[in-house]
């Protein structure tokens, strides 16, 4: 399950997109830049993310056994 970005918290500060590993999430080169998560499939559910994240905007969907 890919990581879920809560928009109103997120302030789009790109570090989420810089330490995932498995390059899952990507901040946007566009206008209104904004954080989109490019390959929900490939995501680890490793956590670097939403632990790192200073807003404490991202969560985990863990799929279920």
């Amino acid at each position: 399950m890919p990581p879920v970005i809560n928009k109103t918290k997120c302030t789009v500060c790109g570090l989420c997109a810089e330490i995932c590993c498995m390059d899952v999430l990507k901040k946007t080169e566009d206008e209104h830049p904004q954080i989109i998560v490019r390959y929900p499939n490939e995501c680890w559910h490793c956590r670097a993310c939403a632990i790192d994240c200073p807003t404490d905007a991202i969560r985990l969907r863990y799929p279920l056994s």
